[in-house]
């Protein structure tokens, strides 16, 4: 999806284990990707046959606004596209441990997903949701969201907020582990550019 705001196109860094059944080493916070800052919140254990990603956004616009529409886990509609609708299950969609069933739109390999809430931190703008279930092939999967303030504010003087995202997920039996990782970024990159486009509305 193309977006024409300068200071909203993506980064992105992606590592992909070995498959000879030992662990590989973690993935520390995708050095020279992500913001400083928020590094620490976005270091996975990879175990073997798993991959992941990390993918950083910019958008024009102050934190307190993105940070209000990332955190409604309650609502991820509301900019990741290729959700149809969302169903709370189990928790009031701002407590930890919360459960949402998400149905998907059409056109893409799966039909519904089940997750659960892992971190929801307002102080700090971190967000993060694992998958429990669901009609699609994405095991074990946990994904990250930071929002933060830019460090270095834009030359106009406007305010900057950078979005990073990343995740870890078994690659599925039939593909690899590049093909996986491609599949979930353009949905990432998808959904950001969305968000963009939902706050600077």
């Amino acid at each position: 999806m193309p977006y024409a705001a300068t200071r909203t196109l993506p980064q992105q860094h992606t590592r992909i284990t070995a498959t000879n059944g030992k662990a590989a080493p973690a993935c520390p916070g995708h050095a020279g990707v992500l913001p400083e800052e928020a590094a620490p919140h976005h270091e996975h254990a990879l175990a073997a046959g798993q991959c992941c990603s990390a993918i950083v956004h910019r958008i024009a616009a102050p934190a307190d606004e993105v940070w209000a529409l990332v955190r409604r886990f309650d609502q991820p509609q509301a900019y990741k596209s290729f959700v149809k609708s969302c169903r709370l299950v189990d928790g009031d969609g701002a407590t930890v441990g919360s459960v949402r069933e998400l149905v998907v739109v059409s056109g893409l390999p799966a039909d519904n997903s089940r997750e659960r809430l892992e971190i929801l931190d307002d102080e700090r703008r971190v967000i993060s949701f694992r998958i429990l279930g669901g009609e699609h092939r994405l095991a074990n999967y946990r994904s990250v969201t930071t929002v933060h303030e830019a460090a270095a504010p834009p030359p106009d003087g406007g305010p900057l907020t950078v979005v990073a995202e990343s995740y870890v997920v078994d690659v599925p039996s039939g593909n690899t582990a590049e093909e996986t990782c491609i599949f979930i970024n353009t949905i990432i990159q998808a959904n950001l550019q969305n968000l963009a486009r939902k706050v600077l509305r």
